[in-house]
């Protein structure tokens, strides 16, 4: 009876363990409403890459071009890891370019569409193991490859249709339109699907986030354009397509090589300059701007009470508390404005060209902010629920480069007594000093008293201490 009891025990088992491993997946992690587009997107490219390997007769050049792409993306890889290893770790979780289209798009260009999405699979997969594995979560990767796949199977069916029904090849002049708009398919499928699972996980999500800045979509489009030279080079002299790689380990270092200058000059925290390298830009735009209409105007910016924030819900609390109030800076001042973090909480933004209303456009800009700041709601995902901390409030003073010139120091000397004026009269206010007199003249513009910011968890409010 024993023996019978525990054979059911041992038979469930690996069913219970499968379960265990299920519910393990880092998958399950993610917000709710991502799951099903997920799959959706996952299960259609398995979907059309069987449909494309089924319906077609395999031929040996076709394998041998398969096989051989694959070979060069994995050569590629391993010679290149240690690089990729370092710009994943810089980018972090943004949107990361690995430079493997230039193979992606190479089978596209030279394959059936099913052999396209299988070569795609392959080397992406390979790259992931190779260059990120235990840093990427599995499913973000599964998710990728099968972003790849569909954009790899749609620019391949599109090429593929026009040089059948033109019964042209690549080296037919017309081919390069063909060409051309194969990439923007490939660029669009995948930007589509990366984009709309950002949107979807993150709905404010800034359209930086979700398309990548513009450098990052400029290196894809040059690795797609190295893909499209490469399958022509593979036509003319297959031997030819190894000299692909010296300029694609050089084009990686240059990427790594920018990706550090970036990474140095940016806050870790908000994406902002950090002190050094706003001043070594704001030193360029102050001796730019003698030679242009229109002064520069600096505001230095502090935000009351955030050390209640930190002692009362700790750091990472205050972290997503800065992140927020960098965005709003980032919204509400031009492009061409530099945006800093001196450090702990205060910031400081330099408005180039104000033109003849300098003063009065400068205390816009900070009565704009300082709205923003005062309505802000920083939703906090906690262990607890939802924390989300209001009330926030900062305290601005403000410069402007006087008609006689002045030099950094002196505008942000000026600019930081007026933040203190702005602070000893009661905080959430806005002060402009003129850099003509030794202590700054103070022009008032509003007067808040403010509590320290509120702190609402479940539907329960409370205020942080001082």
């Amino acid at each position: 009876m024993s023996a019978e009891a525990g054979a059911p025990r041992e038979g469930h088992a690996p069913t219970v363990a499968i379960r265990r491993w299920v519910a393990g997946w880092d998958l399950w992690e993610v917000p709710r409403r991502l799951v099903a587009p997920v799959f959706t997107v996952e299960l259609t490219a398995f979907l059309l890459m069987l449909y494309g390997v089924l319906t077609i007769t395999p031929e040996s050049a076709d394998l041998r071009t398969a096989a051989l792409i694959c070979v060069l993306g994995v050569v590629h890889t391993e010679i290149a890891r240690d690089v990729e290893r370092m710009r994943r770790r810089i980018t972090g979780e943004e949107l990361h370019v690995d430079l493997g289209s230039v193979w992606f798009f190479m089978a596209a260009v030279l394959l059936p569409p099913g052999y396209a999405a299988v070569v795609t699979v392959l080397v992406h997969s390979h790259i992931w193991y190779r260059a990120a594995y235990r840093r990427a979560p599995l499913y973000r990767q599964v998710f990728n490859s099968a972003a790849m796949v569909l954009s790899a199977f749609a620019a391949s069916s599109l090429m593929s249709y026009v040089f059948a029904q033109q019964a042209m090849d690549l080296f037919d002049p017309r081919a390069l339109l063909v060409l051309v708009f194969g990439m923007l398919v490939f660029l669009t499928v995948n930007s589509a699907l990366v984009a709309g699972a950002i949107a979807v996980s993150t709905p404010h999500a800034r359209l930086s986030q979700m398309v990548g800045v513009w450098s990052e979509n400029l290196l894809e489009i040059a690795t797609l354009s190295l893909g499209a030279l490469v399958a022509m080079a593979y036509l003319t002299n297959p031997w030819l397509a190894l000299f692909c790689l010296p300029p694609l380990l050089v084009l990686h270092r240059a990427v790594l090589v920018r990706q550090l200058e970036e990474a140095a000059s940016l806050d870790g925290k908000t994406g902002l300059l950090n002190a050094a390298a706003w001043h070594v830009q704001a030193e360029r735009v102050m001796h730019r701007v003698k030679r242009r209409d229109g002064p520069p105007g600096v505001l230095v910016l502090d935000l009351d009470h955030f050390k209640a924030v930190n002692d009362t819900h700790g750091h990472l609390a205050g972290d997503h508390v800065l992140s927020a109030v960098a965005d709003v800076l980032r919204d509400e001042v031009r492009e061409r404005d530099l945006v800093g973090r001196f450090g702990g909480e205060e910031f400081v933004v330099m408005l180039a060209g104000l033109g003849g209303r300098g003063p009065s456009e400068l205390e816009a800009a900070a009565e704009r902010i300082r709205r923003r700041v005062a309505d802000l709601r920083v939703e906090i995902p906690t262990p607890d629920g939802p924390l989300t901390v209001r009330g926030l409030s900062v305290s601005v003073g403000c410069a402007v480069m006087p008609d006689g010139g002045a030099e950094l120091r002196d505008l942000l000397e000026v600019a930081d007594r007026a933040l203190y004026a702005a602070k000893g009269a009661g905080r959430n206010a806005v002060r402009m000093g003129t850099a003509s007199t030794t202590r700054p003249a103070l022009l008032p513009v509003t007067v808040d008293k403010n509590p320290p910011p509120a702190v609402e968890a479940s539907g329960l409010h409370s205020n942080a201490g001082d």
